[in-house]
């Protein structure tokens, strides 16, 4: 049942703030209407544009000024409204109300992004993504500032200026853009031990999601929880995407990134304008304070996750995004989040990461936004009034009645009041903290390999292919052999097979980096490595692996269907029925945009042309029946584009169904290398609906991609 709070009515609020041009008058920005917005003013019709015309004045200056500052990481990004809900009370273990009030629905703003490249770059890149969340609770606004990889490359945000610098083009010629594929990055982590464990994420498939309603969200930190006896557990936080974790072929992504750039941004937009709003199960995983110890890791370093085996992750939510912005720059561009903005029961720990982003946020949005107001623009705005002493500055947009802007005071009556604890004020943990000020890093973060070790071994057997081939493809870009060397010798330390695999692509040996027990890397911090015996008590954890993702759902799943005049309507009727009902998309692909005539005289509008896409902007191909349709596929005009999408998606591990009549395209492309049952490869029949649809859930039949490129 819908909990009918005051808050709760104020879900559709945070557009309120928006405005429609629809059916207006043109006006300055002073609300004049404007009787000419096609010249300028003119001493005659030919002569010279005259000072005094304010219009013009006013139209180009605010056009000189429209471009912010990027972010200098998170510049791409893409952004939608939604709900929370949650589904189980955490009361038990926080005071934060909208975690403990079930049902309760919060509204959220949630922007995705690449880290490295610049606005203009690639969806494609390889690269983390940011999966930041603007809870706007009644409480205040509470921001989750996550990434879909739970570990990050250091553990103290002293050197998060140095990775940066590293992974961005490099200064000298401004090359790459939106790549780690080259020698100041792998520099810096052929010196960094502490990264090895992100650098398994990153080589993974995990860095180019097939999109942002299919990735995993993670806290990163470690934060706590306050319930309200004033009990602490440490809190990782995480989203499950309900339609599984999937992801797309290094060879494919680039292909995306040459057919469609926008391939993710496109993808949310399309969904949540189909209806089709992107979900996610929310989830914590609990340790109470006292057992703050009891790993083989510290719970305080972004660089470890808790093993699911060892803390489960309970599930007490779900997000929603259900509504696009309206205006990309006033709502996704100019959206702040800041780890600092909690509220009661959340709290920070001594992570040296978060302790350093913690200062970082509120700078930044101090640069790009260009005022300390930045918290009036209305995306960024709490739902609660805000009542404070704070005053003026650029651009101010809060009228305060009254005479006082400090405390204490007595002209005002003392007003704004500090909140007791029992009114919902803020206090953070009582905790004691004593010790040397020093510059010295934790013994308790020196195992740098583990769980690295542990990441790698739980990986399905295409999936450390595709590991491996991303090292390979990252470290041939390397012009400095040293570097190769240096890294190849890290890799040693988490697994020998991959090791030798690599080094041997990239011409150099396998030499366990000979590190003495205290390692001075270039930077001089002093490391302590562990001993490569060490193991962590987890083995394998089957949650690190997208072998074991949800794969019984072909809802959203792009289907393209290739046809041309004279297609079998009714088996094209038929399949693309069934595929509907399961929630797929089914888009058709012709020869032209001109409507396809189909076999019992009616037509159907294409969406795409054979030359206006690829393969690889789908998630399966129907070809369609009909021999007339395939007779045109392979005339000389077509023939080459056809068999090349049938070929990149059989390369890809997609599913392919032939249509009756369609031998002719499966004889001459390389699906026909196979000699024996693909159950990727589907022959349309009575039953072929069924099967098309299983192996399209399945997203590829990655273990047969080996086998297949063999013979391509």
């Amino acid at each position: 049942m819908k909990n009918d709070t005051p808050h709760n009515k104020k879900l559709d609020q945070l557009d309120t703030h928006s405005t429609s041009n629809d059916n207006e008058k043109l006006t300055t920005n002073q609300g004049l209407k404007i009787n000419n917005n096609q010249d300028s003013l003119k001493a005659g019709e030919r002569g010279p544009s005259l000072l005094e015309d304010f219009i013009l004045r006013e139209k180009i200056t605010h056009f000189d000024h429209e471009r912010i500052p990027e972010r200098v990481v998170h510049a791409r990004g893409s952004g939608a409204h939604g709900v929370f809900k949650l589904t189980k009370s955490l009361a038990e273990y926080t005071k934060a109300k909208f975690l403990t009030e079930l049902g309760k629905e919060t509204p959220v703003f949630v922007r995705f992004s690449t880290v490295a490249g610049s606005k203009g770059s690639t969806d494609l890149a390889r690269d983390v993504r940011g999966f930041a969340v603007k809870f706007y609770t009644e409480e205040g606004n509470y921001d989750l500032v996550a990434n879909n990889m739970p570990v990050f490359f250091i553990q103290d945000a002293i050197k998060f200026p140095d990775l940066v610098h590293a992974v961005k083009p490099e200064p000298d010629n401004e090359i790459p853009q939106a790549a780690s594929a080259h020698d100041t990055f792998w520099d810096f982590i052929s010196l960094m031990p502490e990264s090895m464990h992100m650098i398994m994420w990153l080589m993974s498939d995990r860095a180019i999601p097939r999109s942002l309603r299919m990735m995993e969200g993670f806290g990163v930190h470690s934060f706590k929880f306050i319930n309200e006896e004033g009990k602490v557990h440490f809190v990782k936080f995480h989203f499950k995407p309900k339609l599984g974790v999937h992801s797309v072929a290094w060879d494919e992504a680039q292909r995306i990134s040459g057919v469609d750039p926008d391939f993710h941004k496109r993808d949310l937009w399309e969904a949540i304008e189909n209806g089709d709003f992107a979900e996610w199960d929310f989830g914590v995983q609990l340790v109470p304070e006292e057992n703050e110890h009891n790993f083989d890791f510290d719970l305080l370093d972004p660089t470890k996750i808790i093993p699911e085996e060892e803390v489960p992750v309970e599930i007490v939510g779900t997000l929603t995004l259900n509504r696009n912005p309206d205006n990309f720059f006033a709502e996704t561009e100019q959206v702040a989040f800041h780890p600092g903005h909690i509220i009661p029961g959340i709290d920070f720990t001594n992570d040296p990461l978060l302790q350093g982003r913690l200062f970082s946020y509120t700078d930044t949005q101090l640069s790009r936004l260009g005022s300390p107001n930045f918290h009036e623009i209305p995306i960024n705005r709490s739902v609660n009034t805000v009542h404070n002493n704070q005053r003026d500055g650029h651009m101010r947009q809060q009228i305060v009645k009254g005479k006082t802007s400090y405390d204490p005071n007595s002209i005002g009556g003392g007003c704004p009041f500090q909140a007791m604890m029992s009114e919902g004020g803020f206090t953070s943990q009582e905790e004691r903290v004593s010790g040397a000020k020093i510059r010295e890093r934790s013994s308790s973060f020196v195992d740098h390999y583990s769980q690295a070790k542990l990441f790698y071994n739980s990986q399905s057997v295409p999936e450390k292919a595709h590991l491996q081939k991303a090292l390979i493809f990252e470290l041939s870009k390397v012009t400095l052999p040293a570097v190769r060397e240096r890294v190849v010798g890290q890799l040693a330390f988490i697994d020998m097979t991959l090791a030798w695999r690599v080094a041997e692509k990239l011409g150099v040996e396998v030499k366990k980096l000979d590190w003495p027990n205290q390692s001075v890397p270039a930077d001089g911090n002093m490391i302590e490595l562990q001993s490569e015996e060490r193991e962590p008590k987890t083995r394998i954890s089957e949650a690190l692996s997208m072998k074991n993702t949800v794969k019984n759902t072909v809802r959203t799943r792009k289907i393209g269907f290739i046809m041309a005049n004279g297609a079998d309507g009714r088996a094209v009727n038929n399949l693309k029925t069934k595929l509907e009902s399961e929630g797929a998309k089914v888009e058709i692909i012709a020869p032209s945009l001109a409507p396809v005539k189909i076999n019992d005289g009616s037509s159907l509008t294409p969406k795409h042309s054979l030359t206006s896409t690829a393969s690889v902007c789908f998630d399966a191909l129907y070809i369609s029946a009909g021999e007339e349709s395939a007779k045109e596929l392979m005339t000389p005009e077509n023939r080459n584009i056809v068999l090349n999408f049938i070929n990149e998606a059989y390369k890809h591990c997609k599913a392919i169904c032939f249509g009756e009549g369609t031998e002719s395209l499966y004889s001459n492309s390389n699906v026909s290398a196979k000699k024996h049952e693909d159950r990727g490869i589907i022959w349309q029949n009575e039953n072929s609906p069924d099967m098309f649809i299983k192996a399209i859930a399945e997203h590829r039949v990655w273990d047969l991609e080996t086998e297949r490129n063999s013979q391509i």
